[in-house]
């Protein structure tokens, strides 16, 4: 392992070891209303969400009390994809990780900001959808300039890619004609937190392992593409029956 390699995964390790001290201090504490009010997932139930929103929370406070725009959080997505498809490009897949998870941050950090701060509004909920989609693609050019010389690995690459966009779209379309289409196992969060966990441990498991570099990431992008086919057939199938059931 690379100097990067172990700065990355000390300090996931050091994130980690925040979660035995939430499971105390949760006792008897409501959950975050955020989490509350979303769908539980396989991959991400309301525990691990809720003890994520307890560790930036004293972060997200001090945003608020400082007034910082939600707008900022959405460009700094997309940066934070754009650093990530360079760093997946350059075979930092550790630093490629924790760009992807900086990311998913700043997208929890806008809609909580602009909701404390009673300034949630239509355009906002477009910009951060919209630029959601230029991160990830970011991210995901990234991946294939890696897996360029493995057809494999870059078929699955292009796969995940295009069904995360079908998911977007799925559930985008049917919200244009009234039908909530949400749900599935491979969500944004689910995608984003597979892919920056198989980038950071990549380099320790492969080389444990005797694997060639790469081959868990290969197997997480995989693992991306059938669950975001997958939630994206389900969102389909799902608005079209809601849709037919309505009168013409």
């Amino acid at each position: 392992m690379t100097r990067t390699d172990t700065v990355a995964l000390a300090l996931v390790g050091a994130l980690l070891l925040t979660m035995p001290v939430f499971a105390v201090v949760a006792r008897g504490r409501p959950m975050d209303a955020d989490v509350a009010r979303r769908s539980k997932s396989v991959l991400l139930g309301h525990w691990v969400r809720d003890w994520l929103m307890w560790v930036i929370g004293p972060m997200e406070r001090g945003l608020v009390r400082a007034r910082v725009s939600p707008d900022v959080f959405n460009y700094l997505g997309v940066v934070f994809g754009l650093l990530a498809g360079v760093a997946f490009a350059r075979g930092s897949l550790s630093l490629a990780g924790w760009m992807v998870l900086l990311g998913g941050a700043a997208d929890i950090f806008d809609g909580r900001i602009a909701r404390a701060r009673g300034i949630a509004a239509p355009y906002g909920a477009f910009l951060d959808s919209t630029l959601d989609r230029f991160a990830e693609t970011f991210a995901f050019a990234g991946v294939a300039l890696f897996f360029q010389a493995s057809r494999p690995a870059l078929l699955a690459t292009v796969l995940a890619m295009g069904a995360s966009l079908l998911v977007s779209y799925a559930r985008a379309r049917g919200e244009a004609l009234g039908v909530h289409g949400a749900g599935g196992v491979m969500q944004r969060a689910e995608r984003l937190v597979t892919l920056a966990l198989a980038a950071l441990l990549d380099s320790a498991v492969t080389g444990r392992a005797g694997w060639a570099p790469g081959s868990l990431l290969a197997g997480a992008v995989a693992l991306i593409a059938l669950g975001a086919l997958g939630t994206a057939v389900y969102r389909t199938g799902y608005v079209t029956r809601e849709l037919k059931r309505r009168p013409s």
